[in-house]
């Protein structure tokens, strides 16, 4: 089983806090499009003939792309691949694009998820974040969805906003449960200096939450979401039962896919390879025959630390038995003296053979992978 990434880079306005590659000139739209059918046929290949379990269109804003556009990169995908019947297909979406027009459209073309990113519920903070829509066109958006049917929807919020109170981000949660959707995506807001907010910090007009903030909203988040049925199985990601996002939970688990289109990465088991990240370059390479792209051989220690990375940040932990099998003896020995600490300390917790990261174990994954990472 793999999955297809296709990367739709156009986006109406520029979040002050994204460092995607997108562009909001729209007016290559089709032939990117175009290009992206024709890398489709260019690495049909790539995936070795596995059946293709999910689809994800991310960017940018795939909403903001005419519907024909994504019906018939479905459609060339399908005729390519051999799709399985029950494929997850999600497309992300602006709150400001969920119109019973679209809404119908996606239906038809047989996209059965969405991923909608509201960030807040508070006209303040979109306008902070410049984000494109309101308050209102996000809860009517996404009522508007699942009166269309669409019942596997997963919405993002952001954590860590300046000056947001813990009480606006309770009301955040709060109207979350109150839509009665299944899956929630929650990230920690991050400065990178590609971005606005990036240069607003680099010139100290940028106030950044301190990390005991941060840790205190994500510690409600879990409480709340826990309270209500929620499981926490990644460190982003919340999902009632049935509801978890097969196409992120793949990445963790080390299954293939391949990414089309500019800046999109592909990952055979062996190797991973990524697009450019231009659009003009992207195209302009396609139309000559010539995939312009970069590639990385993962060594058997990539392979390692790829794996204690992804599969730590979930709720089925790193098997030491899988590591044994995988990676040897060697490995796993140097896992088993490297993660002694962490038991001691509490951060990771162990039920035989697998390791998962504790409650506070959660506020310190990355530093945790890095402590365990080989270099043999």
């Amino acid at each position: 089983m793999a999955g297809i990434y296709i990367h739709i880079p156009f986006c109406k306005q520029a979040c002050h806090y994204c460092d995607f590659h997108f562009s909001t000139n729209f007016r290559n739209v089709e032939n990117l499009i175009e290009a992206i059918r024709k890398e489709l046929y260019m690495r049909k290949e790539f995936l070795q003939g596995e059946q293709i379990r999910t689809i994800y269109f991310g960017g940018g804003t795939p909403s903001a792309i005419p519907d024909r556009d994504i019906k018939s990169l479905v459609s060339e995908l399908k005729s390519v691949f051999e799709v399985s019947t029950d494929a997850e297909i999600t497309l992300e979406a602006n709150p400001d694009d969920l119109t019973d027009e679209k809404l119908s459209a996606w239906r038809e073309i047989g996209v059965n998820r969405l991923s909608v990113g509201v960030q807040s519920f508070y006209e303040a903070h979109l306008k902070f974040m410049n984000r494109a829509h309101t308050n209102n066109q996000a809860i009517l958006g996404l009522k508007r969805a699942k009166a269309h049917g669409f019942d596997n929807i997963t919405m993002d919020l952001i954590y860590g906003i300046p000056d947001m109170t813990m009480g606006q981000w309770e009301h955040n949660i709060d109207q979350f449960l109150e839509l009665d959707l299944p899956h929630l995506s929650a990230y920690g807001l991050t400065i990178e200096p590609q971005t606005q907010f990036g240069y607003l910090e680099s010139v100290k007009n940028l106030k950044v939450e301190q990390d005991h903030i941060y840790n205190a909203q994500l510690d409600t988040l879990i409480q709340k979401l826990n309270q209500a049925g929620f499981e926490h199985y990644e460190i982003s990601n919340f999902g009632k039962k049935g509801y978890h996002s097969r196409h992120n939970t793949s990445y963790w688990f080390g299954v293939k896919y391949l990414g089309l289109g500019p800046s999109a990465h592909s990952f055979d088991g062996m190797t991973r390879q990524w697009n450019v990240s231009s659009n003009m370059k992207y195209i302009r390479g396609i139309d000559l025959g010539e995939l312009n792209e970069e590639k990385e051989i993962l060594n058997h220690t990539d392979r390692f630390n790829e794996y204690i990375l992804t599969r730590l940040r979930t709720q089925w932990g790193v098997n030491g038995e899988e590591i044994r099998e995988k990676f040897g003896d060697s490995n796993f020995e140097i896992f088993e003296s490297n993660i002694e600490k962490y038991l001691n300390s509490g951060h990771v917790n162990q039920d035989g053979q697998v390791y998962f990261l504790s409650s506070k174990g959660k506020y310190m994954a990355d530093k945790i992978s890095s402590d365990l990472f080989s270099i043999v």
